[in-house]
């Protein structure tokens, strides 16, 4: 049986620890409370001997950070629980008790923990930004005020699930190109460090008769050869000098702006910033947060700089008094068509409807641009190891031709 280490307060006031034996965390906090107590922390204790103590040791050594499809299956289940009729924090605790990940077990058990303490959910998740971020938070407030939890949480569902889906369809249209270029540099780096250095015997004394494609690539594979220490730290430090600079205010500015600005992926990164600004929008202004607190949460969770500013600008703007779109009139971020969208929804007094229609919209247009993104980069990249790898070739090919039509 395992052993449980607790914090409670006494019906007296005072502050008590100990450990308790129960088959569950549930039996442990019910056996508390049955003695009047008030918990405040109840903690599941390791073995401290034999094997399985260590393997537990080593599990939550690698226990690493829960992912976002298990924060969307945990509110998934949540919604089902209460939408069953079992409270809170009872759901927290049979949903903590099948978990397996245990970091995010731990993230459960303190969730139930503050609900047992009298805080409200969105407190309690407030707590664990890297988990649940502001838009899960306050739509979790608005329903809290309104009582449409289990709904709300099918609708943070939603949006997670196609959070996700959008996530890897971006990542996906990316692996195969990287793929592509990967494979490309290594077979190159391959024939002018392995295969040219073998024929350097062969053309050695026939230097006037070699083309000047051979004689650059002759030379460039000997400097790689002789230098490729000084080659291999060169690009480990751009690559660290690239990794700092994007990591700064400037270098995340210029590298947002850069997605907008190159030509085949430009569409593709605008169709997904505007499906998850509007998006997110149309969610939380459904959900019923109040128009400032909306904005704000969007430029967050907009994701690109240029957008960020934007609804930034918004921010400001509403807080002064004025519309949307007022905000929106002269920025060239958005397509004018649906800055006029979003003027409609304001006039009529349905901008969450109609967000939530030109999100849906933007989130086909992507999936079509991801496909036809893919389309176009694979016969780009394919044609440029070719050509690479031809010229290779050719290079080393024809002085041979040439010598041996000297020889006869």
């Amino acid at each position: 049986m395992p052993n449980y280490k607790f914090q409670v307060r006494t019906s007296s006031g005072q502050v008590q620890t100990g450990v308790l034996s129960a088959d569950s965390a549930g039996t442990a906090a019910t056996i508390l409370r049955n003695q009047g107590a008030h918990i405040l922390s109840l903690t599941a204790q390791a073995s401290m001997g034999g094997a399985g103590g260590l393997l537990g040791k080593f599990k939550d050594m690698n226990a690493g950070k829960p992912s976002q499809k298990q924060v969307l299956d945990f509110t998934t289940q949540l919604a089902v629980m209460i939408r069953a009729g079992i409270n809170l924090r009872g759901a927290l605790d049979g949903i903590a008790e099948q978990t397996e990940h245990l970091a995010f077990k731990r993230v459960l058990m303190q969730l139930k923990q503050e609900v047992e303490g009298g805080k409200q959910f969105s407190e309690a998740i407030a707590k664990h930004p890297k988990l649940f971020n502001p838009l899960y938070i306050n739509m979790v407030k608005a329903s809290e005020m309104s009582g449409s939890f289990s709904k709300m949480l099918d609708r943070i569902a939603t949006y997670m699930h196609q959070e996700i889906e959008t996530r890897k369809m971006v990542v996906g249209a990316a692996i195969y190109p990287g793929i592509i270029g990967t494979l490309a540099v290594g077979v190159t780096v391959f024939l002018l460090t392995f295969v040219l250095p073998k024929f350097g015997a062969v053309f050695q004394g026939k230097e006037d008769v070699l083309p000047w494609a051979t004689k650059f690539l002759m030379a460039l594979s000997k400097f790689m050869v002789q230098n490729w220490y000084f080659i291999v730290a060169a690009i480990l430090a751009l690559v660290g000098v690239m990794w700092a600079f994007l990591r700064t205010e400037v270098g995340s500015f210029w590298f947002d702006k850069m997605k907008l600005t190159i030509p085949v992926v430009r569409t593709m990164f605008r169709s997904l910033y505007i499906s998850r600004s509007l998006q997110t929008m149309g969610q939380l202004i459904n959900a019923g947060v109040p128009m400032l607190d909306t904005l704000s949460i969007t430029a967050d969770i907009s994701g690109n700089a240029l957008f960020r500013g934007v609804w930034k600008k918004v921010h400001a703007a509403v807080k002064q008094g004025r519309k949307i779109t007022q905000a929106l009139q002269k920025d060239t971020t958005l397509p004018r068509a649906v800055v006029q969208m979003i003027s409609a929804g304001e006039e009529s007094g349905k901008l969450g409807e109609v967000l939530d229609e030109i999100s849906a919209y933007y989130q086909r247009q992507l999936k079509d641009q991801i496909k036809a993104v893919t389309s176009m980069i694979e016969p780009i990249m394919i044609l440029a190891m070719g050509t690479v790898v031809g010229f290779i070739a050719m290079a080393i090919i024809l002085p041979i031709f040439k010598m041996s039509s000297i020889v006869k």
